[in-house]
């Protein structure tokens, strides 16, 4: 069976989910989208991945047209057509068509895009063996220029530091901002243990604020591990007793050096295995 897509108001099978060249997120990278998880047919989060996608568009002024409560529906009905319980599911809104220029009163009406489709997961030995990352020469875009809580459909900055982390033989890339410090990686929010404390970049260090990200903090709360949002240095980092990663698709993953340097024992440490299993029970409860 073809994978069917949502495209305004419309499903259809993938090979004919089209949108126009003149849709000015293909010319201008014009638009914001979320990656979302469905664990056991319930959408993880559903409210904060909606919430925050609207609060994107409204940053950059794009008018979604439909209800949060209809775009769920969307993504619901996407997944149902689909069989699919256990799903990724990639919700888009782009400008819209317009013309060559880049304004966007040209651009009548925005483009409103779901995927839902099987995830693909970081395999399982890497979860096992954790992860080799590298610090990349990119940095973060500065947010007084552009505010990493709009999650923009232009990537192109960290697809330039994944290209980095590919290039060195890694997955994975930690991104700096202007001023030197710690942001994220190039898909996900980064933590490390020191100290007995979880520590992790501020939301002024120029991070997206990941859903995820959210829920480890939560779930570490709970069972009585201390959370800090503070500036980390590379120098942290590579100090650190463990560090690990968290992201739609990564969930929580370890990460066992950076730059060559040896985090730990070389091993995923226990409070990250310990963070990933509270997760796992947090999203396929039943």
């Amino acid at each position: 069976m073809s994978l069917k897509i949502y495209i305004d108001g419309k499903l259809v099978d993938r090979e004919q989910a089209k949108v126009s060249v003149f849709d000015h997120c293909l010319l201008y990278g014009d638009g914001v989208f979320e990656g979302i998880r469905a664990y056991g047919g319930v959408i993880f989060r559903e409210d904060e991945h909606v919430r925050r996608l609207y609060d994107s568009a409204r940053a950059v002024m794009i008018e979604i047209p439909m209800t949060p409560g209809e775009f769920k529906k969307a993504m619901h009905d996407t997944m149902a057509a689909n069989n699919l319980s256990d799903a990724y599911i990639r919700a888009v809104v782009t400008r819209g068509v317009g013309d060559l220029g880049l304004d966007p009163r040209k651009c009548p009406r925005p483009t409103v895009i779901v995927i839902a489709a099987s995830i693909e997961l970081y395999p399982d030995e890497f979860y096992k063996k954790g992860l080799d990352v590298i610090t990349a020469g990119t940095r973060r875009i500065m947010s007084d220029a552009l505010s990493p809580r709009v999650k923009s459909c232009n990537y192109l900055n960290n697809i330039m530091a994944k290209i980095e982390g590919i290039r060195a033989g890694c997955i994975e890339a930690v991104m700096l901002n202007a001023r030197g410090e710690v942001a994220e990686c190039t898909g996900d929010n980064i933590f490390i243990l020191a100290g007995g404390v979880l520590k992790t970049p501020p939301p002024e260090a120029g991070i997206l604020l990941g859903i995820t990200r959210g829920a480890v903090i939560e779930i570490a709360r709970e069972i009585g591990i201390g959370v800090q949002e503070t500036v980390l240095t590379r120098h942290d980092l590579y100090v650190a007793d463990e560090c690990f990663l968290t992201g739609t698709a990564a969930e929580v993953i370890g990460v066992v050096s950076i730059d060559g340097r040896i985090i730990g024992d070389g091993k995923p440490g226990p409070t990250t295995g310990k963070l990933l299993k509270k997760f796992r029970e947090l999203t396929r409860k039943g």
